[in-house]
């Protein structure tokens, strides 16, 4: 059973999976797609290109799929935000749709985005990422799985941020953050690895060991430091993260 509160406005060219729930003066426009057992609330907004999993709650003032801030846009082409499941948009947040025709500004599964946070045009968030309120994302940013934003943190378009990492609250990011670290301060650096968030994703104690070890030894050394990963998938991640091209250089290493 789907639930649409008279005083909304659902397109009859929107798709809306079982057991979806639209609040009073939400708007769902043409071209969206809905999962099952999501909830858009009071005055949230879904627009066209919006292509939705199951499970997520788009709280009241949210706008998700608006048109990107970008002037090279063109507002005729057709590009997308496509999101996966069990996902939080709390109050006003905003997520930008794509730039190029056909292009996609993707967001993972079990994210929370408290309010006031902004994901950009063309964004790439992983999956369990948590961001603190008034969190800003510039374009093109690339987020990977599980990383957790202090409370009015920024990040420069282009810029990478590797799984695991935790950016400090107020954090002006102009440069990639290595997977698994914690940065922060004015002039931004980076200070450790991020002991605590690797013990909470499970993490045996070896593998936090060996993972601090490399960190460690990339902020001594300036350079990549060549070694056997020894079969460790977290070690493994990391050197194919550091030899992804970097637009803005890097945090702790160059």
């Amino acid at each position: 059973m789907i639930r649409i509160h008279p005083d909304a406005h659902v397109d009859a060219a929107a798709v809306l999976g079982r057991q979806v729930v639209v609040g009073p003066g939400a708007v769902i426009e043409a071209d969206v797609v809905i999962g099952d057992d999501c909830v858009i609330e009071a005055g949230a907004v879904v627009r066209s290109g919006v292509i939705m999993g199951s499970g997520n709650r788009v709280h009241p003032y949210a706008v998700i799929g608006g048109d990107p801030q970008d002037l090279s846009f063109d507002a005729a082409v057709t590009t997308h935000v496509r999101i996966g499941d069990r996902n939080v948009f709390r109050e006003h947040v905003t997520v930008h749709r794509a730039t190029a025709a056909g292009g996609a500004t993707v967001i993972g599964s079990d994210c929370l985005m408290m309010n006031f946070s902004h994901v950009a045009h063309d964004c790439q968030v992983g999956d369990g990422c948590v961001f603190a309120n008034g969190v800003q994302l510039g374009g093109h940013v690339q987020v990977d799985d599980a990383v957790v934003f202090g409370g009015g943190s920024m990040v420069h378009q282009f810029c990478r941020i590797g799984a695991l990492a935790m950016v400090a609250a107020s954090t002006l990011i102009r440069k990639d953050v290595l997977p698994y670290s914690l940065v922060g301060g004015e002039p931004v650096r980076h200070y450790r690895s991020n002991l605590i968030g690797l013990r909470r994703a499970g993490m045996t104690p070896e593998v936090v060991t060996a993972v601090a070890a490399r960190l460690k030894a990339l902020r001594r050394s300036g350079n990549r430091v060549a070694c056997d990963d020894g079969g460790c998938a977290e070690l493994a991640y990391l050197d194919r993260w550091l030899a992804s091209p970097s637009r803005r250089g890097i945090y702790g290493w160059k």
